[in-house]
């Protein structure tokens, strides 16, 4: 009788078990299969430059890169650029953040605002921020606030469209029934509109955050005498290129960061959601 009911105890165990081992094999299967292409991608780096098959004046070997890397480091050159860069960026993103969530809340809410200013967010939306930067640096100077300018600009438009979208996009009938339940505007707006609207105004502001890294590239490499953009530019133009190529590193890597950091962010303000936009 024990014994039976042991077993019976014990199966339930085997099963969770069994369960738990399948999901990790899956999640290990998942997690081999996003990474071998890199890892073949920085094998071929490696390999190409050591056989000749492309000059390693062009392109050096990843290990030289890795090297020339840590020299920097250690120098306290590589610190001192990614400083710099992540300051304008996290500036320029951050208020970029501030004025557009608002704006696009408003633009999104009022429906005469909308149709007011929809022609001229159209004319701005398609002129590129970096034909703007001669612009920027006539009117504010070559320093940090035409770079910083310049980079709200570039982050403000995925932020302020995907904003106003996701306002005016909410489901109808939450907006419905919310106003059967006799919910005053205010309520409205902060207990339906507002929630709805933020997985896609998190998705504007993934896509600023990725243009604030790629911006910022273009913005430091005019005048400026410091950042990741700087050293690439410097480097490229003194040849030194295993230097040119640790400063691109180092802006892909900081892409990444700022994609998984906003990504789990994002989750974290969308848990109702089952599948958050990856």
């Amino acid at each position: 009788m024990t014994t039976a009911k042991n077993q019976a105890l014990a199966y339930p165990n085997a099963t969770f078990n069994r369960k738990k081992l399948n999901i990790q094999l899956t999640w290990l299967s998942s997690g081999f299969k996003r990474s071998i292409a890199i890892v073949l991608f920085f094998l071929l780096w490696e390999v190409l430059p050591r056989m000749g098959v492309v000059s390693a004046a062009f392109l050096p070997p990843l290990s030289q890169v890795f090297q020339t890397g840590w020299e920097l480091y250690q120098s306290g050159q590589l610190t001192h650029h990614l400083v710099v860069s992540l300051q304008r960026s996290v500036i320029g993103f951050t208020l970029a953040i501030l004025l557009a969530i608002p704006l696009g809340l408003l633009i999104g809410w009022y429906k005469l605002i909308a149709e007011t200013l929809n022609p001229l967010l159209e004319l701005f939306r398609n002129t590129t921020a970096l034909a703007l930067m001669p612009v920027f640096i006539l009117f504010l100077g070559i320093g940090e606030v035409s770079k910083i300018s310049l980079l709200v600009y570039a982050c403000t438009w995925p932020i302020l469209l995907n904003t106003i979208s996701g306002v005016q996009n909410v489901d109808p009938l939450l907006i419905k029934s919310a106003r059967t339940m006799g919910l005053p505007p205010y309520q409205l707006f902060r207990k339906v509109i507002l929630p709805a609207a933020v997985p896609t105004i998190f998705v504007g502001i993934r896509l600023a955050g990725a243009i604030s890294i790629l911006a910022l590239v273009a913005v430091e490499m005019f005048g400026s005498k410091a950042g990741l953009g700087y050293l690439i530019m410097y480097s490229q133009y003194s040849f030194e290129i295993p230097q040119m190529f640790v400063g691109i590193l180092i802006m892909t890597v900081l892409g990444l960061a700022f994609n998984y950091g906003l990504l789990a962010v994002e989750k974290h303000f969308t848990k109702w959601k089952k599948n958050p936009v990856e």
